[in-house]
């Protein structure tokens, strides 16, 4: 039953009729090629484009080809080997996501659908470091938890595995819903004497990335030192994209429990309501293997998360 909706809801084609037996998986490895362009995804620019190619394996699995630059954003300048920003894995799923709408006929209407949680598993010993220009990656992606009414979906989950050379390095798995609401809580009066920390401390590569702030009696807010970040914050949103809000809730566990960035080896978020761009308050607590974070908006919980550490 699920995977006939599946095939109706996202447009499923090349599946044959065999002997009257019904319908089976075609053997053809592809079934169905989506060609993608950074404008049909929604992307600020072409160099935000990580999707290099997405085809159909059948009803509800994909495979892709991403391809990851040295020098993107959120990467570390080095000149020696540089270890890719684990937020580019969960950024590709969000763009792989997208593509999956992108491929629905011409004229169909979109679901409109964001992404409200997010978790990432990542294998330290082979995630894959780049010493030349780019790094080529495979992935195979699922959906499930579907949701339909009228038709039309209303939430489902996509998983995908990521490979380099052959070797599975990590996976994401992200849900996608209507948004939590149209416009954040209202955001209190600017405090005075935020104070940024500094980029190392909290796992970023430049000072622009740094999303928190310490404000008085000690408590870490949002407060991006670039409100319009091309990867975490593009369009200069009132509200905090899911991305950014995982982001910043690894940053206040890593200021927090003193760790580098190295360490961290899982990271979740979850979003119930408009986190602010500037103004939620950030608050971490110590949990074996790691911590969780909770961000709070107008006094109401508005995401949670968690960071899982190495050694921990």
């Amino acid at each position: 039953m699920h995977e006939v909706a599946t095939d109706q809801v996202f447009d499923v084609r090349g599946r044959r009729h065999d002997g009257g037996f019904g319908d089976r998986p075609a053997r053809e490895p592809v079934i169905r090629q989506v060609p993608l362009t950074w404008r049909g995804l929604g992307l600020d620019t072409m160099a935000s484009l990580l999707v290099e190619s997405f085809a159909r394996l059948g009803s509800r699995c994909f495979a892709a080809r991403c391809q990851w630059p040295r020098l993107h954003p959120l990467n570390e300048r080095a000149l020696g080997a540089v270890a890719h920003h684990p937020l580019i894995m969960a950024e590709s799923t969000r763009q792989l996501a997208l593509a999956l709408e992108y491929g629905r006929p011409p004229g169909a209407v979109r679901a409109r659908l964001e992404p409200v949680s997010v978790g990432l598993g990542l294998r330290l010993r082979s995630w894959p470091v780049e010493r030349g220009g780019a790094t080529d990656v495979d992935v195979r992606m699922s959906v499930s938890d579907l949701v339909t009414e009228a038709g039309r979906p209303v939430s489902h989950r996509v998983t995908a595995e990521f490979r380099h050379t052959g070797e599975s390095f990590g996976s994401c798995t992200m849900r996608f819903a209507r948004p939590a609401g149209s416009a954040p809580y209202a955001e209190e009066a600017p405090l005075p004497g935020l104070l940024h920390p500094p980029a190392a401390a909290v796992g970023a590569t430049a000072d622009g990335d740094v999303l928190l702030a310490r404000a008085p009696r000690g408590r870490l807010v949002t407060a991006p030192r670039d409100p319009g970040h091309p990867v975490l914050l593009a369009g200069r949103p009132a509200r905090m994209p899911l991305l950014a809000v995982l982001e910043a809730g690894r940053q206040a566990v890593l200021l927090e429990s003193g760790v580098t960035a190295a360490a961290v080896i899982g990271l979740r978020a979850d979003v119930c309501a408009p986190v602010p761009s500037r103004g939620a308050l950030i608050e971490t607590s110590a949990e074996p293997g790691g911590s969780r974070f909770l961000v709070t908006a107008g006094g109401r919980p508005a995401a949670t998360g968690a960071v899982t550490l190495w050694g921990k």
